[in-house]
């Protein structure tokens, strides 16, 4: 699988989705603002960001959109965050049994258990698209984070997959449930930096969805 990389991300100028973006010359660039996204969100799922990414974080510019309005507020966030405060928090909300705590699985919000079915069909999908799982890593491949990793690398070019990959990946193992995983985090007890993650998350695969729509 890919890996998230923040510093790419950071130097985009336009994290714009292309159902905000528009026009068809464009998509290459939005492809790319797009993975730089899925990237960003994948790697604050998958452990606490270190005081430089937070510092980074804090310099992120928003603008008059919906996603620029959600980076302005985690950039908020991140200026008022530690990197030992955001460690707890992730913490708190991931590894602890803290009824605050979130379990980020596709089969935990769509089967009500762990390691269930939407696990089984997701790793067809992946086995299809010639995808593994990285060597050294434990969370099994629908964790939040990986999914989001996975989408990076579809939009970014970065898995070769035939036409049709992305959307049906998104559409079937993100769709169900991503969002509103996100809208729980955005609201979780423990949450503070990670609450405007999860707004966020939100946003951004509310506007991946209608964007898909447009393009179906």
């Amino acid at each position: 699988m890919v890996t998230p990389d923040l510093q790419e991300w950071d130097r985009s100028t336009d994290g714009r989705s292309e159902a905000e973006a528009g026009g068809s010359n464009l998509v290459d660039e939005v492809d790319q603002a797009r993975a730089r996204e899925y990237a960003l969100l994948s790697s604050l799922l998958t452990s606490s960001p270190d005081a430089p990414t937070i510092e980074r974080l804090a310099r992120l510019p928003g603008d008059g959109t919906r996603l620029g309005a959600a980076h302005g507020a985690l950039a908020k966030a991140a200026s008022r965050s530690s990197a030992e405060g955001v460690e707890r928090e992730y913490s708190d909300l991931f590894l602890g049994l803290d009824s605050g705590g979130l379990f980020p699985y596709a089969s935990y919000y769509l089967a009500g258990s762990l390691q269930g079915r939407p696990l089984a069909r997701l790793r067809e999908a992946l086995k299809r698209l010639g995808v593994e799982r990285a060597p050294g890593r434990s969370e099994p491949e629908d964790h939040a984070a990986m999914l989001m990793e996975i989408m990076a690398g579809l939009a970014g070019g970065r898995i070769a997959a035939p036409p049709g990959a992305e959307r049906e990946m998104f559409e079937q193992h993100l769709a169900p449930w991503m969002g509103r995983f996100f809208a729980d985090l955005e609201k979780a007890r423990p949450a503070d930096f990670y609450a405007s993650v999860g707004a966020l998350g939100r946003t951004f695969i509310e506007i991946e969805t209608e964007a898909f729509e447009i393009l179906a």
